[in-house]
């Protein structure tokens, strides 16, 4: 197994991303630690871990909170004897289907604020353990919003922009300590859209589109005329985690069926 013996943090673990990632790192051998801000979500899913076979435990923590992701962290690593992967699946608040001309500076720039500190927060928290081991883990995950030119997605694109640049300062200051920063750029995830009506983002549709329009408008845009699925992101997840791409930082994997060109 890629991470048998590994102790993982997975802050938002009960969101889509969180919980694809926790089912591939139990099922690699993991010790999973879910964090969120609601305990009921997350016990959800570390039931269903524990089902298969995980082992897993939940905490709730505010990632915008300092004091509650340093008391977490300091909680782990001295009941499981460290902390060699920590993984940041929070969600921004992002607002969406509405031009820049109308939106406050709130709209705007709340889900960046939100990015950077939650970023910041949880990477501190784990880095100052993993430092003094010697070895470590911290992930994030983008998409081809922060890479594109897309109308009305808000803040979006510069949040991950910020998550990346973030990340390889990180990567280059971490990477003596032994501790690498990687993060996964995806397409959007449509196992995470509702059947809600959803933004136009610019196409002209005046009530938004289905679920299904939205899903076929992202498709057209790939090299594969697919999207990436919570399954995937979960499979390279625990691959970047693992001593198998221990040559691996300040980098994305691209995972954007071809949308965005690596460079």
């Amino acid at each position: 197994m890629l991470l048998e013996g590994k102790n993982a943090v997975i802050y938002g673990g009960a969101g889509s991303v969180g919980r694809a990632v926790a089912a591939a790192f139990a099922r690699e051998g993991a010790r999973v630690f879910l964090a969120g801000r609601t305990l009921a979500s997350l016990d959800e899913v570390a039931a269903g871990l524990a089902a298969s076979g995980g082992a897993v435990e939940t905490a709730r923590v505010d990632a915008l909170d300092q004091e509650a992701v340093d008391r977490h962290a300091d909680a782990v690593a001295t009941r499981a004897g460290g902390i060699d992967v920590s993984f940041n699946a929070t969600s921004h608040g992002d607002v969406h289907g509405r031009p820049l001309l109308e939106l406050s500076l709130e709209e705007f720039a709340g889900p960046v604020a939100r990015a950077v500190r939650a970023q910041f927060l949880t990477t501190r928290a784990a880095a100052r353990h993993m430092t003094r081991q010697g070895s470590g883990v911290i992930m994030a995950i983008t998409a081809t919003t922060g890479r594109l030119s897309i109308p009305e997605v808000g803040g979006t694109g510069v949040a991950f922009d910020a998550v990346e640049s973030q990340s390889r300062q990180w990567a280059c200051e971490l990477g003596r300590h032994g501790v690498r920063v990687v993060w996964l750029q995806t397409t959007g995830l449509p196992e995470s859209l509702s059947e809600e009506r959803q933004p136009g983002y610019g196409t002209g549709a005046p009530d938004g589109m289905s679920r299904a329009e939205l899903i076929a408008w992202m498709r057209r845009s790939t090299a594969l005329d697919r999207l990436t699925s919570l399954a995937e992101v979960g499979n390279v997840a625990a691959f970047l985690a693992s001593d198998q791409a221990g040559a691996m930082t300040g980098a994305a994997a691209n995972l954007t069926c071809g949308q965005v060109p690596s460079r």
